[in-house]
């Protein structure tokens, strides 16, 4: 039986005798409007441990604009739903009251030298934002292992990097990217995406999956694989990219030749909604 908690205490209270009996527990940790993806999360978590926590929490901190914050989907109950499915034990639902001291927040997790290229530029406080309530998150549950998709690779960076620097007790578990038939990545997002925005927000993975191909065809220049790319995206008047970068897979600073492991990356605009996408390659 899924249960519904909106209390850190309580938490804490149920989880006392998992711990106590020796069981493992599994964090899942998200913001709601729940789909493919996050199943996937779900699924290897409850595989993979003896009690599964999922968590949905709209965090305010690690939005830039209120209006993204506004009209970030809230869809509580159909994600409960989903966790009920998937045999998750506790889905914690907690509001911002709940999770942030009254007067605000004066203590913060940031990693600064992951964030200064890709998303972090055009995102101010997302990351610190994010590595917060991770970290609020890793306090409260105690778990074994946390779940993570490669979909945010530069917010998996940033938390493997908070984990080994803090010394955080819990085992980062990555998973690949889900994807729609067409190839998009799966994202809460996306339903907000109009129907001929959809169609054309294809452009993004195509543009990863074609930046891809090149790589593994010999080509090593960055200059080169962008100026193949970039017209895909200039097809389409709509698009406004933000990016299109092809960063150290460490480091995620730029680089200008792929003689290492690398993260192809891009994010762009259709109207008000912000898509994020990434393909990891390693140059024979």
């Amino acid at each position: 039986m899924t249960v519904v908690i909106s209390s850190i205490t309580d938490l804490r209270q149920r989880l006392l005798p998992v711990r106590r009996d020796g069981k493992t527990v599994g964090l899942v940790p998200t913001m709601g409007a729940l789909h493919l993806g996050h199943r996937r999360l779900i699924e290897l978590a409850r595989r993979e441990n003896d009690t599964v926590v999922v968590t949905v929490f709209v965090n305010p901190t690690q939005f830039d604009r209120n209006a993204d914050l506004q009209g970030y989907p809230r869809t509580l109950e159909d994600d409960v739903a989903i966790c009920r499915e998937a045999g998750v034990d506790f889905v914690f639902a907690p509001d911002s009251a709940e999770m942030y001291p009254p007067g605000g927040q004066l203590a913060w997790v940031d990693v600064p030298a992951l964030t200064e290229h890709l998303c972090g530029p055009a995102r101010p406080g997302h990351f610190r934002g994010v590595a917060t309530v991770v970290m609020k998150l890793f306090q409260i549950v105690q778990a074994d292992r946390a779940y993570f998709g490669e979909k945010d690779a530069q917010q998996l960076a940033v938390i493997r990097r908070m984990v080994r620097d803090l010394n955080v007790p819990v085992e980062i578990a990555p998973v690949q990217t889900v994807r729609e038939p067409d190839g998009l990545a799966m994202s809460s997002r996306n339903r907000r995406l109009t129907a001929e925005d959809r169609k054309t927000a294809t452009t993004l993975s195509q543009a990863l999956f074609t930046a891809e191909a090149i790589v593994r065809g010999g080509e090593r220049s960055v200059d080169r694989v962008q100026a193949a790319v970039l017209p895909l995206f200039h097809r389409h008047p709509q698009i406004r990219l933000e990016y299109f970068s092809i960063v150290d897979a460490e480091t995620l600073t730029p680089v200008e030749t792929i003689d290492r492991p690398v993260l192809i990356a891009g994010a762009m605009w259709l109207g008000a909604t912000r898509l994020i996408d990434n393909v990891m390659i390693a140059p024979v």
